[in-house]
This record gives C-alpha cells, sequence and structure tokens, in this order.
C-alpha cells in the first residue's frame, strides 16, 4: 500500500485488467465526539464541470441508475466506522474525465475540529492499494480529498486535499451544480459562492475557465426542469425521543401495527414470520440492508430477498427460511439464511445441506440467524467446508440481538432516508421486543449453569471440568449481547475489554477464566464506552449470589486530595445513595471506603489517615443476582441488565454530565 502526499498522483488499473471496481473511504474523528460529515461525488467532464445535475451523488440521491457510483453511508471497518464509496471504472461513462471525492460538514462545523482525516482507496477483494491523510484542512467546512482522473484508457489518482470556507454550496457551484439550500434567506440562496472562498495551500483551485470556443456552455437548472435541484440540506430522518400525545378513547386501546405478534401460536409460525418481517425491510430500507450484509461480502446494489424458496438436493428439496439476493453494476450476490427462533437451536445436518446446496449452485454464503451471540474461534454448528470445490462457500452467523442493535442504532441515532423507513425499522424493532417474537436474543445460561452454582456453592467443582468452560461462555455472549443493547440505546460504541496476552487463542483463554471461576467463584467482564472517563467492570460472585458494577477513576494531577474528594461528591449529587465509593492508595493495602450517603455531609472520610499516595477512586452498585433459569429469560441475566443499565445511568452520567472527564 502506497502513502499519499498532497499533489501526489499514482497510476490505477485500465478497466480492462479486471480492477475496474474499487472502493474509496473516507475517515475522520473528533476529540469532542461529534465527528459527523457528509461524503460527495461529482462526475466532471472535459471543461470541469458536471454534465448535468445528476452527476452529483450526496445523502440524498446516493446511487447512479447505471451502479457506477454508489454512496454505501457508515460501514464496519478494523479501526471503526467509516464512510465508503463504490466506483466502476468500467462503467463510468466516457465522456466524464474527472471523479472528485468530497465530503462537507454543517451547521457551522469545520474540519479543523476534526482529526485524523484520511482516504484509502481498495481494489474490489478490499486489498488497500494506497492512503492518503490530509496534512491541515483548515478553517474550511468543505473538502476535496481526492480525485481520479483518464489518462487515456487508464485511470489515475491526486490527492488533493483543497477546502472550500464557502461550504458544499460554493463547492457544488464551482463545478455547475445549481444549490438550492433552505438554510440561507431567500434574497441569497441564488447567489453563488464560487472559487473565490476556496483555500487549500496543497492544490490550485479547480478549474474554472469558461468552455471553449465553439463548444456548448453547461446547461443551467433553468434549462432542465425535469431534473429536481440538489438540496445540500440534511433529510436523514430519526424517531422523536418523546412519543407524540395518543388520541386514544382509553389506555386499553393498542395501537394497530404493521407486524402482528399476538396471533402466533408456535414456533414455526414464529420462525416463518420472522424472516418474512426481516427480509422484507432488509429489502426496502437501503441502510439496513447494508448494515446486516456488508460485513458478509455483499455489494451495495439492488436488493431482493424472498421466502419460502424451494431447492434441488438429491431425493428431497430442501427449504430454507430465505434467500437474499444483492446486484451490482451485473454482478450478483446470493446468500441462503436459516432462522431459529425462542432457545430452538440450529441442527448441524440441516446447516450442512444448505451449505453443500449454496456451493453446487454458486451461492456465496449461508447465514445463520438465532437467538444465540456467536464466539470467536467456537463455531455454533460443526460444518464442513469443501475447500476443493470451485464455488467456496461462507458461513456467517447473526443474532437476533445484532439485528434489533442496527434497527436502533438507525432509527434513533444516525437517521434513515425519510420517514417511511424510519416507520419501518421502528415497527420491526417493535416486533423483535414483543415477548411473543421469539426473537429476544440470549435469554438462557444453558444447562452447566445450575450445576455449577451448586458446585460452587458446595465447593466440590474441579478445574478442568467442561461445565465451567460452558458457564464462561456463556457469559461471554451475555456480556456481548449488553454491549449490543447498551449500544443501539446510547447511540455510542460499547464494546467487551479481553485482558489476554497477545496470540492467546480463544479457547485457551476460556479455559483458563474457568479454571478461575472454579477457583474464586466469580464471572468477571469489562465493558468499554466511548465517551466515559473509564471502564465498567461487572463482576457476579456465585458465591454470595451478589453482582457488582464498577468504575475507576485516577485522581487529579494538580490540588490537593480534600478537594479532589468534595468534587467527587459534588460530581454524584444525583447519584444512588447506596453507591459505594472507596479510595485507591498505591499501597498493598485498600484506603478507607463509604457509601455514598455517609459521605455527603463529610467526604473527607474518604481519605486515607496514613497519607498513602492516592492514585483514584473506585464507585461501585451491588445488586442481588437472580438465579432461575427457564426457557424465557432467565433471572441472572434480567439482573445483569439491570445492574449495568442503573449503574450507567446513576453514575456513569453523572461523572459525564458534571465534568467527569479527567484529562
Amino acid at each position: 500500500m502506497r502513502e499519499m502526499v498532497s499533489g501526489a498522483n499514482i497510476d490505477l488499473a485500465a478497466p480492462g485488467d479486471g480492477a475496474h471496481a474499487v472502493v474509496v473511504g473516507l475517515r475522520w474523528s473528533s476529540p469532542a465526539g461529534d465527528a459527523d460529515a457528509d461524503v460527495s461525488v461529482l462526475l466532471l467532464g472535459a471543461d470541469g464541470k458536471v454534465r448535468s445535475d445528476a452527476d452529483f451523488f450526496f445523502y440524498n440521491n446516493p446511487t447512479a441508475a447505471d451502479g457506477s457510483v454508489q454512496l454505501l453511508g457508515k460501514i464496519p471497518a478494523e479501526e471503526g466506522d467509516e464512510d465508503r464509496i463504490t466506483l466502476d471504472l468500467a462503467a463510468i461513462p466516457g465522456d466524464v474525465d474527472r471523479i472528485v471525492v468530497t465530503a462537507s460538514r454543517y451547521e457551522g462545523a469545520r474540519f479543523s475540529e476534526l482529526d485524523g482525516l484520511r482516504l484509502t482507496l481498495a481494489d474490489r477483494t478490499g486489498e488497500r492499494l494506497l492512503s492518503y491523510a490530509v496534512p491541515d484542512a483548515g478553517d474550511v467546512s468543505a473538502l476535496i480529498f481526492g480525485e481520479l482522473y483518464r489518462r487515456g484508457e487508464s485511470w489515475k489518482f491526486r490527492a488533493v486535499g483543497q477546502g472550500y470556507a464557502s461550504g458544499l454550496a460554493g463547492l457544488a457551484t464551482d463545478f455547475g451544480i445549481a444549490i438550492e439550500d433552505d438554510t440561507a434567506p431567500d434574497d441569497e440562496r441564488d447567489e453563488p459562492t464560487g472559487g473565490a472562498q476556496a483555500c487549500s495551500a496543497h492544490e490550485p483551485a479547480p478549474d474554472t475557465t469558461p468552455p471553449r470556443t465553439g463548444e456548448p456552455a453547461p446547461e443551467t437548472a433553468v434549462g432542465r426542469p425535469s431534473v429536481p435541484r440538489p438540496r445540500t440540506v440534511r433529510k436523514k430522518v430519526t424517531l422523536p425521543k418523546a412519543a407524540r400525545k395518543s388520541l386514544a378513547e382509553n389506555d386499553s386501546w393498542r395501537t394497530a401495527r404493521l407486524f402482528p405478534v399476538s396471533v402466533l401460536k408456535s414456533d414455526r409460525e414464529r420462525e416463518m414470520r420472522a424472516t418474512s418481517v426481516l427480509l422484507s425491510v432488509m429489502s426496502q430500507v437501503p441502510e439496513f440492508g447494508r448494515r446486516l450484509t456488508a460485513g458478509f461480502g455483499a455489494p451495495a446494489g439492488r436488493a431482493e430477498t424472498f421466502t419460502e424458496v424451494s431447492l434441488p438436493h438429491g431425493d428431497t428439496p430442501r427449504r430454507p427460511d430465505g434467500v437474499i439476493r444483492v446486484e451490482r453494476a451485473g454482478r450478483l450476490w446470493t446468500a441462503l439464511v436459516e432462522t431459529k427462533t425462542n432457545g430452538n437451536a440450529l441442527k448441524p445436518e440441516q446447516v450442512q445441506d444448505y451449505v453443500d446446496i449454496a456451493a453446487r449452485r454458486g451461492y456465496e454464503a449461508v447465514i445463520t440467524l438465532t437467538n444465540d451471540v456467536a464466539l470467536e474461534g467456537r463455531p455454533l454448528v460443526d460444518v464442513k467446508i469443501d475447500g476443493r470445490r470451485r464455488n467456496k462457500v461462507a458461513l456467517w452467523h447473526l443474532s437476533w440481538a445484532e439485528v434489533a442493535h442496527q434497527a436502533q442504532m438507525l432509527i434513533r441515532h444516525e437517521g434513515v432516508g425519510n420517514a417511511a423507513h424510519a416507520w419501518l425499522l421502528q415497527e420491526l424493532l417493535h416486533y423483535l421486543q414483543h415477548e411473543n417474537s421469539g426473537c429476544h436474543g440470549f435469554q438462557n445460561m444453558g444447562p452447566a449453569w445450575v450445576p455449577v452454582r451448586r458446585g460452587i456453592d458446595e465447593e466440590t467443582l474441579c478445574q478442568g471440568d467442561r461445565r465451567a468452560v460452558e458457564v464462561v461462555e456463556n457469559w461471554e455472549r451475555l456480556i456481548r449481547q449488553v454491549c449490543l443493547r447498551l449500544g443501539g440505546e446510547l447511540g455510542q460504541k460499547v464494546l467487551p475489554v479481553q485482558r489476554a496476552k497477545r496470540g492467546t487463542d480463544p479457547e485457551s483463554r476460556r479455559a483458563g477464566l474457568a479454571d478461575d471461576l472454579c477457583t474464586d467463584g466469580r464471572l468477571t467482564a469489562e465493558l468499554r464506552i466511548e465517551g466515559t472517563p473509564g471502564i465498567m467492570a461487572i463482576t457476579a460472585d456465585l458465591r454470595t449470589g451478589k453482582l457488582r458494577t464498577s468504575i475507576e477513576i485516577p485522581a487529579p494531577e494538580q490540588g490537593y486530595p480534600l478537594t479532589w474528594a468534595k468534587r467527587l461528591v459534588r460530581q454524584l449529587a444525583e447519584a444512588p445513595a447506596d453507591l459505594h465509593v472507596e479510595t485507591l492508595t498505591d499501597g498493598s493495602a485498600g484506603g478507607p471506603r463509604g457509601t455514598l450517603e455517609r459521605l455527603r455531609p463529610e467526604p473527607g472520610d474518604i481519605l486515607p489517615r496514613d497519607d498513602a499516595q492516592i492514585t483514584g477512586f473506585r464507585l461501585s452498585l451491588f445488586k442481588s443476582m437472580g438465579n432461575t433459569r427457564g426457557n424465557a429469560e432467565s433471572g441472572f441475566i434480567r439482573s445483569v441488565d439491570q445492574a449495568v443499565d442503573r449503574f450507567h445511568a446513576g453514575v456513569v452520567t453523572q461523572l459525564e454530565r458534571r465534568g467527569g472527564r479527567r484529562s
């Protein structure tokens, strides 16, 4: 991979070389957590202008009719989310000489507020060809990251890094776009803000010379009444936080739902209904469908979904629960879907049949969808993939918790294209969360849970017991689901922290944790919540039946210990009175501790009497944990959810609101 500098260019393969499809990725970050910007692409002719307003691709016009340009939106990547664009260079019209890749901010935001501005370009297999870090964006609200341009039959890429103080409207106007901006007053809306406001120390302004003699001037929007003017106002729809007032005559009336749940009577009905509901919403809401299939290698294109299909397999045809087909620029990606609801497990022989069918018929993937959560290095079903076949099939897994997480992220935090799509996602989420849908996510600690708890209580559980490993695996599944649920509610990344030596395989790590469980009777986990002052720890003590949620915050680098204690108590003014506060010192012995209720009148009581060096404070809440197992959500799982929610709302948010972040 080549690292580019501003102004440098590089040759790309010719369209006939088979590398005609490239993926452009744009990423950035913000110390303040507000790192949003909108990506756009412009196709320019030989005169440096768009041929028509249809050559301007952005959030209200994300896809070219011929599939040559597709804005995929934010896609999960190795180093976080990034905005991705696919360009099919072979499908780019012949009269297009340049492809400009840009991004813009809105509501007064500037690129100087963002860190790590970077463009990457990869081939269709995902192998990165080049990377370009913008060195200094400056005080601009629109930025050209780079451009692809023709040289004979080939394409080249140039790193640009040019900024526009006039924003997207000024940038687009320079390239011949007729802008209608609802944020401007009526008497200013058609006033151009062009190249005079462009600013860059790295590249000259775009060529704005008039057409050569004898060439027709670019058309204006007035001459093309059938083509709507691009609107640069952000139009993403999210659901309101507060529900509208109901017009029901009384509280017993139920709101009409698109996907009714109460009529479901059997597991087969639940599986069929859940599959049909999910696949239909995936095909109708492009942002949602791409979220669920992007990680499986599916392209961003026109998607169709099917249920109740029949495929030949020996003497008896097989009927997978669903099929997904995605078409883009003549390429067809297909996958079989096998669904389970409630606590029903996948049948290995059934999944194996679907893998064999997919390999014979040229399907790229088999996707399983259950309430279970897949773990690294621990497949849910034992399936053999024939590596000798020309068409190798990938086996992927989704949990219903992941599906609900992605729907919640879109409708509550990131937004979708229009109100109808937001409403469809809300109906899907209501269906998934209904007690009768069978799509509640991981809900059972497994058959080893009760024997392990009994063995710990009676001190008969020995290291090496396979049942302890099963409990550790299910604890990991539970924690991953907690991360998905909490992340969807907050609109932030919530990830489990794995403290293991680099290179340790998952099976060995879990075996070590199982031995620790046999020795001390505790299950432990840590969560990293984006934007919080520390790592949230969760401990389930199976000997005492107590759940502990805690967070450690470092001591300030300056000031006096008594000032630190008073400030901490003020920050926790609205925290639960039973919150335990413990002083951490550099000695082996623990420092003073006490409940917040006792410390509020006398914060100095938390200070050590021997003048030991204070390194920080640990804040903890305790809760009794449930112990039932049942077919529905167990008392233990419910108590973990409740403990995490109470600690985050009552403690972590108090630290954030009152300046709990320490430099």
